[in-house]
This record gives C-alpha cells, structure tokens and sequence, in this order.
C-alpha cells in the first residue's frame, strides 16, 4: 500500500511540475541555460581532441552536430510568444490532470511490477563521462579492447594516448596491433618506430631503423622516418650520411612545413648546410606557389648565391651552403665547380681553406 501512496506522490509531483509553468505569464527565463549546455558540449569536445581521445573526423562531425541544437535552441527562444493563449494553457492543463494518470496506468498496468528486481550492475548502461581523469578513461577503453581484440580502430585511438603517457612498452603494442588490424602503411609503421625509440630512451636501436626503413618503402617521403633515419646515421657516428638525409628532406619540403625548423637544426648539429636560408617574407609568398614555381624560386636564389660569392669569395658558409645547395638538386657538375671555385677563392688563406675543407667532409666530400 505503501508503494502504491508513494507513486502517487509521484505522479502528482509530475502534475504540478507541468501546471506551474502553464500558471505564469510571459517568457520563460531559463531559455538561456540549454543554450549554455551546448556551450559547454563545444568546449568539451576540444579538451576531448587535445588529449587524443577522439579524431578529427568524429570531433567535427560533434560539432556540427552541437552547433545544429545550439541554433535551434537560440531560434527556439527568439520565437517564445510573449503571452501564451489562455485556452491553450486551459486545454493542457486538463491533458495534464487527466491524461497523464491514465496513461501512466495503461503503460504500467502489463509492462510493470513493483517486485521485478533490478538489473545487474554490469548490465546497467556505461556511457563515458568526459570529466573522468586521462587515466580512467584509458582504462575503459583498455578494457573494451580485452573483450574485442580486433578493434582497429580502438588500438589506433588508445597508442598514442600511451605514448603520451610514458607506458612506451604498452603503445608499442598498441601500434602493432594497430598495423596488425588496420593493415600496413607509412605513417603506422613510422609511428611504432618513434614509439620504440622513444622506449629506449632516445636511441634508434635496430627495431626502430627497421621500422622506419619499411615506412620509407611503402612511401620514401614519409617525414618522421627520414629524420629518424637521419638521427640514427648521427647516432652511428656517420654524420655526412645525416646531413645527406636531412638536406634532402629539406630540397622537397614546402616552405611553411612546421617541421623544417628541426631538420635545420639537427643538419646544423652535423655540420651541415641547410641551403640557402628563406626571410619570412619569402616564406609566405611561397605557401601560394605550386611546386614548380616553388622549385624556381629556389634555384634563383642559389644562382644569386653563386653571383655574390664569385665578387666576394671569403665567405666560407656561402660556399658551403651553395655546394649543398647543388648536391641537393642533383646539379652534380655545378657542386664540383663550385668547389672548384671556392678551393681558389681561398686558396691564399691556409685557415680558410682549412675550415672549407672540413665542411666539405661534412657534406660528404672529399676535403
């Protein structure tokens, strides 16, 4: 009897919930908080993709999709009358006071039963809330990849969150399942291979190198494993095979590639010549450019290098950077004159040719 009082209760709550509203005049004031709700959807999906727990397909699809209800409840709002019709409320009330009970005995009356138990835990639903900690929701998808060891794509989501993490034992094993279930490419394989450097501290062992040398057969431009194909030459003590890497990488890269500061460096680090340097300027007029005029704008600059340097050939980085600069085009026979020409520009100065002669082992030549 006691159960049957308390649904009452209940119901009547219900009621009174639907009538108070129908008693007032005017507009709602709490239109704003659906909007801010969407808000705060919008700014969870960006904390979502700055830890890698959901792609860029998926975040922007979510958006889309936000943003759709967050413009219908703003359109909602506007379109509220400002006095609703006396009748109309009348005729909800009487819905409310007489149909409400009604249907909710007609749903209960074959569906229900007060001493039906209730459902196991582990059957009770999971959806993921977004404020758990990094780690909470690594374990949950942990877990759903133990029960489903083929999920691709699941082992694509969770490696790199691992690797951020530190557990570089788990993403790598994350990674071969993810080329063992996704299929093989360039950036997978290139991918594991930073993940074993990354576990043995820095070092390109053996099984990173061959990683990174299948990524480069299946596409020989694939940027992570050409550089750490080139930091391994350095590490190996073969720093004019690095800096032939690195230069290369360099000769077919776009002028804005947010990579190219670090290739620099490392060719730098070895001694060798990044070529002739870009001013901002340059830069940005050749984001514009297709890859032939791109190409054009380099070779001009070279050939205006190798103006300045036959009027002042003291220069010795100029001569570096311009032998370089050949070798990178593939103008063999302009790398030789300009060596050429460099060895007699200097020729009266032994410090100079000394230090010419060392950048050229650099670069791979014979001093």
């Amino acid at each position: 009897m006691m159960l049957w009082f308390v649904f009452a209760l209940m119901t009547a709550a219900a009621i009174f919930a639907v009538l108070w509203p129908l008693s007032r005049d005017g507009r709602s004031q709490n239109g704003g908080n659906e909007e801010t709700v969407y808000q705060d959807q919008l700014l969870e999906i960006e904390r979502d993709v700055s830890a890698g727990l959901i792609g860029a397909t998926e975040a922007q699809a979510a958006r889309v999709e936000i943003s759709r209800r967050l413009l219908a409840a703003a359109d909602g709002q506007r379109d509220l009358p400002a006095r609703s019709d006396i009748r109309s409320r009348r005729m909800a009330a009487i819905v409310a006071l007489v149909g409400m009970p009604v249907l909710a005995f007609a749903l209960y009356y074959p569906l229900g039963s007060p001493r039906l138990g209730d459902f196991a835990l582990a059957q009770r639903g999971r959806a993921t809330d977004a404020t758990q900690p990094l780690d909470n929701l690594v374990a949950q998808v942990e877990q759903h990849l133990e029960k489903n060891p083929t999920d691709g794509r699941g082992w694509s989501v969770l490696a790199p969150v691992l690797a951020r993490l530190g557990r570089f034992d788990d993403a790598i094993r994350a990674f071969r399942n993810s080329i063992t279930y996704n299929g093989e490419s360039a950036a997978r394989r290139a991918d594991l291979g930073e993940a074993l450097v990354a576990g043995a501290g820095g070092v390109v062992t053996a099984d990173a190198k061959a990683e990174f040398e299948r990524a480069i057969v299946l596409n020989p431009d694939e940027v992570k494993a050409n550089y750490y194909l080139g930091l391994a030459a350095e590490q190996d003590g073969r720093s004019a095979q690095a800096a032939s890497i690195w230069q290369a990488m360099l000769a077919k890269a776009p002028a804005d590639a947010t990579w190219r500061p670090l290739v620099r460096d490392a060719l730098v680090r070895v001694g060798g010549s990044p070529g002739p340097a870009l001013s901002d300027e340059t830069v940005a007029a050749a984001k514009d450019m297709n890859e032939g005029d791109r190409s054009a704008m380099i070779r001009s600059m070279v050939d205006r290098l190798a103006t300045r340097l036959k009027q002042n050939g003291d220069d010795i980085e100029g001569w570096l950077r311009l032998v370089g600069a050949y070798m990178v085009m593939g103008d063999t026979d302009k790398a030789k004159g300009a060596l050429s020409d460099a060895r007699q520009a200097v020729a009266g100065d032994p410090e100079r040719l000394r230090q010419l002669n060392e950048g050229l082992k650099n670069l791979g030549l014979d001093g």
